[in-house]
């Protein structure tokens, strides 16, 4: 989500810098390890793409700021990619700045254009309410388990941290008609830097082009943030470096409105006013790729959802443990709160035994634990102990059932209503095969199993010993194909 301004990217202070290579050495404590900046940290984990300028730095140092960072309600949830800058945020507000997520029920009526080739297709009114309470309930969501990961790593998170703040931009533009806006903010537009962005470049020059709408949608984003900066005091907008042209866009919009008002502006989201020179500043990072250049996100056609309803908490988990070696050490430092010095204890592990994939196995357990919760890091394992053929002898079924609560693998079929069924009927409607000439193949093939333990008579019959505690049975074919019936009772 979310271009104007004399801000160009020759004077932005870049931060190209890779993050070092990488036991846990995880101390009660982690003072003198962390910058109590939280640009600085964010500079040291390789998290800056670019800042509007280097006085970012000096206006945190001198107190509690305000930052936010926008996302438009395209699904209803965020995903892996949202996660850095969600991150991002984190480190502020764990820092005590007040932090705010802005849901684009307004803007995601319209599209970002911003690294899009094509124009976004609307969405019906019901779907982008369903989008917005999705991505509201989450931001909030994100920060509660934020404190809490924060404090199980020896953050010194003060109180609850600084304040967090959740807004939907419908709230003001819902109030502006048409001529409002362009009084207010289209008069300050010039059309020649609106077609220099590279969002907008990009589309003239491409078949589709790009529709009025789509091309004010950097104005939008550049009067939310001169609400947020005049409502709310906010200072500091935060996003992807996709995001740069819509962030100076902002800035600019403030900087002239300033020029022509006597206004005042909120002072850090508290109760005075000043009239004093008050600066905006933007901050982005990197959007998130492998070693490849691969891009993360739902419009490359393989996004990690945060939602466990989306990707079940082993999905969630295993993505993680599947990092390639040229990429975890990063993933450490974006992902998790961990200092560089733990980071470096746990690829000095790895590097000495690679084949245990340690570092990986801790980016999936603290990525996990901080999106999803502690309690998600045992399921996660419990799910992954089931689904890799391990035995079943000591799982308790409802733990199992916990463990896939919203995983498409757990179907409900009761014990009574399979306890007749053959072998090949129970595959197909369970959805482990396709067909029933398949079933019985793979039966026949010695593919099939029942709690992980082979059968190959197609004439067997679930019985009440298949029924884990009574609860669940666990169908595999081949090596990775799982699906577990859940009692219809339980």
């Amino acid at each position: 989500m979310r271009s104007f301004a004399p801000f160009t990217r020759a004077w932005a202070t870049r931060t190209t810098r890779t993050a070092p290579s990488l036991s846990i050495r995880f101390s009660s404590s982690v003072a003198g390890h962390v910058n109590t900046n939280p640009v600085l940290e964010l500079q040291q984990r390789g998290l800056v793409a670019a800042m509007t300028s280097p006085e970012l730095v000096s206006h945190v140092d001198a107190g509690p700021t305000a930052i936010y960072c926008g996302v438009d309600p395209t699904a209803a949830s965020l995903h892996l990619g949202n996660l850095v800058t969600l991150l991002g945020l984190l480190h502020f507000h764990i820092k005590g700045h007040t932090t705010i997520g802005l849901v684009g029920g307004a803007t995601g009526t319209i599209g970002d254009p911003s690294g899009k080739s094509t124009e976004r297709q609307p969405m019906s009114a019901a779907t982008l309410a369903h989008n917005v309470a999705g991505i509201d309930a989450q931001f909030q969501r994100f920060f509660e388990r934020g404190r809490t990961y924060a404090d199980s790593r020896g953050y010194a998170v003060q109180g609850n941290g600084g304040k967090v703040k959740v807004v939907n931009n419908k709230t003001w533009f819902g109030k502006l008609s048409a001529l409002d806006f362009l009084g207010d903010v289209g008069r300050f537009a010039r059309v020649g830097t609106m077609i220099a962005r590279d969002s907008v470049k990009s589309r003239l020059e491409s078949p589709q082009g790009i529709s009025f709408t789509e091309f004010s949608y950097q104005l939008l984003q550049a009067y939310d943030f001169w609400h947020l900066f005049h409502e709310d005091g906010c200072r500091i907008q935060l996003g992807g470096s996709d995001q740069w042209g819509n962030i100076t866009a902002g800035i600019d919009l403030i900087h002239k409105k300033k020029k022509t008002t006597s206004e005042q502006v909120v002072i850090n989201n508290n109760d005075s006013t000043t009239d004093k020179p008050m600066h905006a500043y933007g901050l982005t990072i990197p959007l998130l790729t492998t070693s490849t250049g691969e891009k993360f996100g739902k419009s490359a056609g393989n996004a990690i959802w945060l939602d466990e309803k989306m990707t079940s908490l082993f999905d969630f988990y295993q993505f993680f443990v599947k990092t390639a070696d040229a990429d975890v050490g990063r993933y450490l430092h974006y992902f998790t709160l961990l200092t560089a010095d733990q980071i470096n204890g746990v690829m000095d592990q790895h590097n000495a035994e690679p084949e245990k994939r340690i570092a990986q196995h801790t980016l999936a357990k603290e990525t996990t634990e901080l999106v999803h919760g502690v309690e998600a890091v045992s399921k996660a394992l419990l799910a992954t102990h089931v689904l890799f053929g391990s035995s079943l002898d000591k799982i308790k079924g409802q733990e199992l059932i916990d463990a896939f609560e919203h995983d498409s693998r757990l179907v409900t079929m009761g014990a009574p209503l399979v306890s007749g069924m053959s072998l090949d009927r129970i595959m197909v409607d369970s959805g482990l095969c396709l067909s029933k000439s398949e079933a019985k193949k793979l039966v026949k093939s010695g593919g099939f199993y029942v709690n992980n333990i082979k059968v190959t008579d197609m004439s067997y019959r679930l019985v009440d010993k298949d029924w884990i505690d009574g609860a669940v049975c666990v169908l595999r074919s081949g090596k990775s194909n799982y699906k577990l019936l859940r009692a219809a009772s339980s």
